[in-house]
């Protein structure tokens, strides 16, 4: 475990969604218009999952063309990926760009890689590239990708810890990544010790109008009264 990543905050982050932790990253910041957040429909591959939480593990694949390097350098790179993956803090995710996008062909994410990535203590990946395998993926590893399809093409890593983007999302390695069946964010190092309070918060706050609202009774003036406790506490 991260010494940086405490275990409650982990565990609250986990059983979460991550339009909460938008939410909640905005309630530390006092303001709107965060945006560190991916743009578009993402696939996931087990939707009701718990989200994916941990520090990025960073590359570039692609898959489109066979790779035009020595075929010792394309697998020394490969060894050298799967030991950056092992050998990466915990919690971490695997945050992948597909250079290929948006053709991408090559699901890098399937039964084995996705065993073997949950072996190494990942807890899961975020890719704009392609899963395929989605009745054999091991239970505990989600993955967020761009589409499914049946092939890996030609598929090679490119780059290791380098700055990727995913969805419009930009990561850097290291960066905390929450992610689910809507997406992901990268969390901002300054909200990491506020964000357990600014979530319990938030939850607070939308049980003002949520309680009210699945009620019995709930007329028009139940709810001007429960939306202006819900709007003075947001305030």
């Amino acid at each position: 475990m991260s010494e940086h990543l405490p275990e409650r905050l982990l565990a609250l982050l986990r059983s979460v969604d991550t339009p909460t932790v938008c939410n909640a990253i905005e309630v530390v910041q006092g303001k709107r218009g965060f945006n560190g957040f991916t743009r578009g429909t993402m696939l996931a591959s087990a939707p009701h999952a718990p989200a994916i939480v941990g520090f990025a593990v960073t590359a570039q694949i692609a898959a489109l063309q066979p790779s035009t390097e020595a075929p010792d350098i394309i697998r020394a790179r490969r060894m050298a990926y799967y030991k950056a993956m092992h050998d990466a803090p915990k919690p971490a995710v695997a945050v992948i760009e597909d250079m290929d996008f948006p053709h991408c062909v090559g699901a890098y994410w399937g039964e084995v890689n996705t065993t073997i990535h949950k072996a190494f203590g990942l807890s899961g990946a975020l890719t704009n590239g392609v899963m395929r395998d989605l009745g054999d993926m091991p239970e505990g590893f989600p993955v967020i990708a761009g589409s499914i399809g049946p092939s890996h093409g030609f598929v090679h890593v490119r780059t290791i810890g380098d700055t990727v983007t995913v969805f419009g999302l930009e990561v850097a390695n290291g960066d905390l990544i929450h992610a689910d069946r809507h997406g992901a964010v990268v969390i901002p190092a300054g909200v990491i010790d506020r964000l357990e309070a600014a979530i319990h918060k938030l939850q607070a706050t939308e049980r003002l109008i949520l309680d009210p609202a699945r009620a019995d009774g709930f007329d028009f003036a139940a709810f001007e009264a429960a939306w202006a406790a819900f709007e003075k506490a947001r305030t």
